[in-house]
C-alpha cells in the first residue's frame, strides 16, 4: 500500500487537479495506494472539492476546524498512515504538496527505488523557467547554507543534496521507528515548511537502511496563488534553524 498524504491549506484550486491526475496516474500504474488530505482548516473551498472525489478514489480527509500549521498536518498524516498500516515493511507513506508544483508523474521513479531497497527516497527539486523569481532567488539563497562550515553538517543529510521539499517516499518502518522516538510530542515543531522538511528528514535518516534521490522539476502552471516564500527571511530563518541545531548529533545511516 502507498499511502499519499497531502498537507493542504487553502489549496481549493488546485488540489482536485492534483487527485484528478492521481487517480489518472494510478489507472495506468496499477499499485495499491490510499489518498489521505489533512485539511488544515482551510478557508477557501477546499473541504467542498474534496468532497466529490471520495466517490470516486480512496480518499479520506483529516483535520479540524482550528490551524495546526504544517508540520502538525503531516505528523497527523503520519500517524494515521502508521495507523492504517498492516504491512509496514511493504508499505510506504508519499508526502506531497497540495498546490500542484510537485508533479504525480514523479512517483514510479521513488516507487521504483523504494521496490529496490531503499528506505526513504527523497525528490530533489529542479526549478524550470517559469518559477516564481522569488523562489528562484531563495533557492540560489539556501544553496549557501552547506556551504558555511559550521552550518554545513546541520543541514547534511548522506545521499540528499535538497533536504528542505516535502516530496519524499518514507517505507512506514521507518515512520513507525521516528514516531517512537518523538512519543507523544510532534516529529517537528517548527512552523516553517523548509525548516520542518528538514526537520523530518532528520528524525527519519537515522533509522534508514538507505537513502537515494530523485531529481523532480517542479512545476507552476497549474498553481493558482502566488508563492508564500520570502527570500531574504526565509533564507535568514533557515541559517538560523541550522545554527540552532548544529550541535545535534551527527546522522549515522542505520545498522
Amino acid at each position: 500500500m502507498l499511502y499519499v498524504c497531502l498537507p493542504s491549506f487553502d489549496e481549493g484550486e488546485t488540489v482536485g487537479v492534483l487527485l484528478w491526475r492521481l487517480r489518472k496516474l494510478f489507472q495506468d500504474y496499477p499499485r495499491e495506494y490510499e489518498v489521505l488530505v489533512y485539511d488544515d482548516a482551510s478557508t477557501d473551498a477546499t473541504r467542498e472539492v474534496l468532497a466529490p472525489y471520495a466517490k470516486v478514489l480512496p480518499l479520506t480527509v483529516i483535520g479540524g476546524p482550528r490551524r495546526v500549521g504544517y508540520a502538525r498536518a503531516v505528523d497527523a498524516l503520519l500517524r494515521e498512515a502508521s495507523n492504517r498500516t498492516r504491512y509496514p515493511r511493504r508499505d510506504a507513506v508519499l508526502l506531497m504538496q497540495a498546490d500542484f508544483t510537485e508533479s504525480p508523474e514523479g512517483i514510479p521513479e521513488l516507487v521504483k527505488r523504494f521496490e529496490g531497497g531503499a528506505d526513504v527516497v527523497v525528490a530533489e527539486r529542479t526549478l524550470p523557467a517559469d518559477a516564481p523569481e522569488r523562489l528562484r532567488k531563495l533557492h540560489d539563497l539556501v544553496r549557501w547554507i552547506p556551504r558555511v562550515w559550521p552550518l554545513k553538517r546541520a543541514v547534511t543529510i548522506p545521499g540528499v543534496a535538497d533536504p528542505f521539499g516535502t516530496m519524499r517516499l518514507l517505507r512506514i518502518t521507518v515512520v513507525r521507528d521516528l514516531l517512537r522516538v518523538a512519543g507523544d510530542a510532534p516529529t517537528a515543531t517548527t512552523p516553517d515548511p523548509w525548516q520542518a522538511n528538514l526537520e523530518f528528514l532528520q528524525a527519519a535518516a537515522p533509522h534508514a537502511r538507505r537513502i537515494e534521490a530523485v531529481p523532480l522539476p517542479l512545476r507552476f502552471d497549474v498553481r493558482q496563488r502566488a508563492s508564500r516564500r520570502d527570500p531574504w527571511p526565509d533564507a535568514w530563518a533557515l541559517a538560523k534553524a541550522a545554527w540552532a541545531a548544529r550541535r545535534r548529533p551527527a546522522i549515522r545511516p542505520a545498522t
